[in-house]
């Protein structure tokens, strides 16, 4: 069961305007970088479903949130079908996150009173995940659209609540082209958690590279 509702999430990804978005198979890794990420001062965090066994890692990392992050909300991308969804919803994910837009998430998703962002690229998807309840929606990838998309949606639309994932890159001046586009949040990746950095196990780094970033936003925000 989710620790924390549709409206405390919402809040929680509207403050700090960051949600870093991490898989690795290795649930042991994977509590590093949240605790890092959670330090830097994130308080949402997308765990990706993109392995073997992903729900028994995501699983192990709900249980160490629980104790070492209390008020972080742990939420699970990369979701496209209802029952994928159910099964991670009873794991605890706060939050639900795809690459697509699929109906039957929304529908398994608010019956447990659970956010659904689905991937949109077009202002009818995304108006047709507004009308089956979704609060925010995902454009994907970011680095290909690009921030005039976002830009042009919103006029007609200004009401609509964007993440945008893929290319965004922890720096002042990418993180200003998105913000001043209107995105409600950014999803950050590869970027934020380069592989030689998690190879060497450097949370040091991922923890200052968070701060950096929040730093950014707040300031970009005004």
């Amino acid at each position: 069961m989710a620790k924390f509702d549709k409206l405390a999430v919402m809040a929680k990804i509207g403050e700090t305007g960051m949600v870093p978005v991490f898989y690795h198979k290795d649930a042991e890794v994977a509590k590093k970088v949240i605790k890092a990420c959670y330090e830097g001062g994130v308080r949402a965090f997308e765990f990706t479903n993109r392995g073997d066994f992903a729900q028994e890692v995501f699983a192990e990392c709900v249980k160490y949130a629980e104790k070492e992050c209390p008020e972080l909300a742990l939420g699970i991308g990369s979701v496209v079908d209802a029952p994928t969804a159910a099964l991670y919803l009873q794991l605890g994910a706060n939050f639900v996150v795809g690459p697509l837009f699929n109906p039957d998430i929304a529908v398994v998703c608010n019956r447990r009173c659970v956010t659904y962002c689905p991937g949109c690229l077009t202002p009818s998807e995304i108006g047709k995940a507004q009308e089956v309840g979704c609060d925010f929606t995902k454009v994907f990838p970011g680095d290909v659209v690009g921030t005039n998309l976002v830009k042009g949606m919103m006029a007609p639309m200004p009401w609509s609540k964007i993440m945008v994932t893929g290319g965004v890159a922890p720096e002042k001046e990418n993180l200003t082209g998105w913000f001043k586009a209107g995105v409600y949040c950014v999803g950050m990746g590869s970027k934020l958690f380069p592989k030689d950095k998690v190879a060497a196990e450097d949370w040091a780094y991922v923890t200052n590279k968070c701060k950096e970033c929040l730093d950014i936003i707040k300031e970009i925000r005004g």
